[in-house]
């Protein structure tokens, strides 16, 4: 473990560099949890920075040992040098910079789903990172194996949405910034029926045969799907709720609708 300060700028300015996105072909990986997920998902690892305090403070035997035995270097930091480096408000003293997954659109929709749910997701100019975080989490949860996001959506991987993933984003195939229409022109090619949300005239999610194979694609909280996303569909589907409610978190509208597929796909 080398010791490091102020003084070794390059370091610093550059994991300054990852944490705002500057570095795209790397991710800026914050706390005790999401440290480990990364190490135990596979992540491919470059450096750690972790404060005197997280190295002094008991009971982080596993991350400890996670990290040295990972074999990437580690950078003992003063506790306010790392603050000045950190994303969030309280950090937890451990910071890691990683190498960004990829993921091929051309593989999106041949790959073998028989282990999780028949549906794979677009998120369509889904610009908030929490929510489009949530989302994801939400997605594996319910046996999603697969995410895309398109352009114009947020970064899936930036530090705000991996918090939000708890994970997640390290274990599902995420296919970033794809051109939508590409998409659905992929998904039908390979027997995927195209659906999307929409708040009235459409099918309610309790009546859809989930069972059948399914490109589902959200839109923004702000402007839902767009005229020419919603022409494409070969289906609309909606939530039914009580009045004078119209809408759900994007996050929560995808928990709704997945864990609906999972019943009826598991029972």
């Amino acid at each position: 473990m080398q010791r490091i300060t102020s003084r070794d700028n390059e370091k610093i300015k550059h994991a300054l560099r990852v944490r705002g996105g500057k570095e795209p072909g790397e991710i800026f990986i914050e706390g005790k949890r999401l440290a480990m997920e990364a190490l135990d998902s596979g992540v491919k690892l470059e450096q750690a920075f972790v404060s005197n305090d997280f190295l002094a403070r008991e009971g982080e035997d596993e991350l400890k040992l996670a990290l040295e035995g990972s074999g990437i270097p580690i950078f003992e930091l003063p506790n306010k040098l790392l603050e000045s480096i950190s994303d969030t408000e309280s950090p937890q003293g451990v910071i890691l910079i990683g190498k960004r997954p990829t993921a091929e659109l051309s593989k999106a929709f041949v790959a073998e789903i028989s282990d999780g749910l028949p549906v794979v997701l677009l998120l369509s100019r889904v610009n908030n990172p929490a929510n489009l975080g949530a989302i994801l989490r939400t997605a594996e949860a319910s046996g999603v194996r697969t995410v895309i996001t398109s352009a114009g959506s947020a970064d899936a991987f930036s530090p705000k949405a991996l918090r939000a993933s708890m994970g997640s984003a390290f274990r599902l195939r995420v296919v970033e910034k794809a051109d939508e229409h590409e998409v659905i022109t992929d998904a039908r090619r390979a027997g995927f029926l195209v659906s999307g949300t929409k708040a009235d005239g459409a099918t309610a999610h309790t009546a859809i045969d989930w069972t059948q194979k399914r490109l589902l694609i959200f839109g923004s909280e702000a402007s839902g799907l767009s005229p020419e996303l919603e022409a494409a569909l070969d289906e609309h589907i909606a939530i039914e709720m009580e009045k004078p409610v119209e809408s759900l978190n994007l996050a929560v509208s995808a928990g709704v609708i997945l864990f609906e597929a999972r019943r009826q796909v598991y029972g």
